[in-house]
């Protein structure tokens, strides 16, 4: 099982099954149309290399009766690299090609009219640069008005729909082309498209679009689902997964990075001075940087449209000499998320060092009942965790109190433990054993303004480059989790929760907020310019 999406196929040379000449088919049709903006000679469409392998790979391998392999497609490609045009000849190909069927119907879907009209107009355009098209066809665009493109002697149309899923369930598709699936905000399209398709044999999706930031959408789910086609996690040969994005370790400024997410780049399209400029403005801007590697790299942002931080500066703080033997003398904070029946239980500890910087080393717990199913049904790897050492399983349905009290007592006994920090919620039977043992326990409730500070706590320390960890997979996996309401005026508070997804835990990032901010917060030697502003109301009632 290979760790790359990336499609290699593209650039190997490799022979593409055709053998009823259907990929050869389809890009001879492509090559014929015509281009508004097309530098060829008459005004060819310019079918890129990689556009031809594309192409060829979707269209030409079949199964022995001459049906498709390829029943759907999940291209993702950086803006810039000319999607709408190759997606506008690909719905042309079954609106007026050989792909075509009698009163067949093509779709462009989007998520606005707006986003469908710019894949509608290319096609439109593209027809209009050929008489012969333009004879052939009718093309239907007023202002305000449904967008169809009719061909006279098949019938066969072409249309362009957006938002109100409700009213396109009466849509029989036999090609779909979804466009930007990223920024669809619900499911109501989609399930009306895909359940049309399902009356129409042979039928073909192209999904198209840039990588997007979340992953409480519908477009999360199926770049999660391309990933696990493109590595072989999954085997579906009927799902054609096209990723081209920077890998986990690629530098976001180097330009060899550039080139190889963006496969214009050798042919001219993006600018390359223009992403130049932009990748000067994102080194010091985190907003500008998280907009170039996801509209530019297609990096898939974290689980928040406005990630607690950048998980790239948090990556940063790894050591890869870690090692929590050598923090036992320092100040020690451990902040816990207990869980209310099966689920995960978090405690994490914040070592707080000399120089103002803050190690991390996390501890987590699951119940073993149900184990092997808690890891299908979530798709995350707990029986690996497990074997690896990251995660402690605890016999039975749940996680009795008691042993959690006793590992705190143990890392107590390890650690320069300064306090205990839980939300006395769930922590009551906890609390008591710890006391009764001398140790210092705090009390937080998860409340929006008992969490504010913490989390704001966390997020400072990130990226101001302060944190240190081991790269624990269970707690970059909560970090990546985090759904962050971020507060925009001062009457209002920053919030973090998880995404919908199954896989969506952040036990681990309430502990470590929980823990970094009494680290923070017993900091003695932090300069004023630090402090909160209610800290400042502090020190000036002392003073007084």
């Amino acid at each position: 099982m290979s760790k790359s999406a990336f499609p290699h196929w593209i650039y190997d040379g490799t022979a593409i099954a055709d053998p009823f000449g259907y990929g050869q088919e389809a890009v001879d049709f492509i090559r014929a149309l015509k281009h508004p903006a097309s530098t060829a000679p008459k005004g060819r469409f310019q079918l890129f290399d990689f556009q031809e392998r594309m192409t060829r790979r979707i269209y030409g391998p079949r199964n022995p009766d001459g049906s498709r392999i390829v029943r759907a497609v999940f291209l993702m490609l950086p803006r810039g690299n000319r999607k709408t045009s190759i997606a506008a000849a690909w719905a042309l190909l079954h609106t007026i090609g050989p792909e075509a069927r009698p009163a067949g119907q093509a779709i462009f879907a989007a998520s606005n009219r707006e986003q469908a009209g710019i894949g509608f107009k290319e096609a439109a355009n593209i027809v209009r640069e050929d008489k012969r098209l333009v004879g052939a066809t009718r093309i239907y665009d007023a202002h305000n008005s449904a967008k169809k493109i009719t061909c006279r002697s098949n019938a066969a149309e072409l249309l362009a729909i957006s938002s109100d899923g409700a009213a396109q369930h009466g849509k029989t598709p036999s090609f779909v082309l979804v466009d930007e699936i990223h920024a669809w905000k619900g499911r109501d399209l989609w399930e009306a498209l895909k359940s049309g398709m399902a009356k129409v044999p042979d039928t073909l999706m192209i999904i198209a679009t840039t990588a997007g930031r979340g992953q409480e959408n519908i477009g999360f789910e199926l770049y999660d689902y391309a990933r696990k086609v493109a590595t072989g996690e999954i085997h579906d040969p009927s799902f054609l997964p096209i990723i081209f994005e920077a890998e986990p370790g690629d530098d976001w400024k180097d330009e060899t990075v550039w080139h190889k997410v963006n496969p214009g780049l050798t042919h001219g399209f993006p600018d390359l001075g223009g992403l130049r400029t932009m990748a000067r403005e994102a080194e010091h801007r985190p907003a500008e940087r998280f907009a170039f590697q996801q509209f530019h790299l297609n990096m898939w942002q974290a689980a928040s449209r406005d990630p607690l931080f950048d998980m790239a500066v948090y990556d940063e703080g790894r050591d890869p000499h870690f090692d929590p033997s050598e923090l036992e003398e320092l100040p020690c904070y451990l902040g816990v998320d207990l869980s209310r029946s099966g689920d995960l239980t978090a405690i994490v500890a914040a070592f707080r060092h000399d120089d103002g910087r803050i190690s991390v080393q996390p501890w987590f717990f699951l119940p073993s009942d149900g184990l092997e199913d808690k890891a299908r049904l979530e798709q995350v790897p707990y029986l690996r965790w497990r074997d690896d050492g990251f995660l402690d399983v605890i016999d039975g349905a749940v996680i009795e109190p008691n042993v959690i009290a006793d590992r705190i007592i143990d890392l107590c006994g390890t650690y320069s433990v300064q306090e205990v920090i839980f939300d006395p919620s769930l922590a009551g039977p906890i609390m008591a054993k710890l006391m009764d043992h001398g140790i210092n326990v705090l009390q937080l409730p998860q409340t929006a303004k008992h969490m504010h500070g913490p989390i704001c706590d966390l997020e400072r320390v990130v990226n101001g480059r302060r944190i240190r960890h081991g790269a624990h997979p269970i707690l970059r996996n909560h970090f990546e989790s985090v759904v962050v309401k971020r507060a925009t005026s001062a009457s209002e508070l920053t919030t973090m929760h998880k995404g919908t997804r199954h896989s969506n835990h952040i036990d681990g990032a309430i502990a470590s907020a929980l823990a970094v901010s009494r680290a923070v917060a017993n900091d003695n030697r932090r300069s004023i310019f630090d402090l909160d502003p209610d800290d400042f109301d502090q020190l000036r009632a002392e003073a007084a």
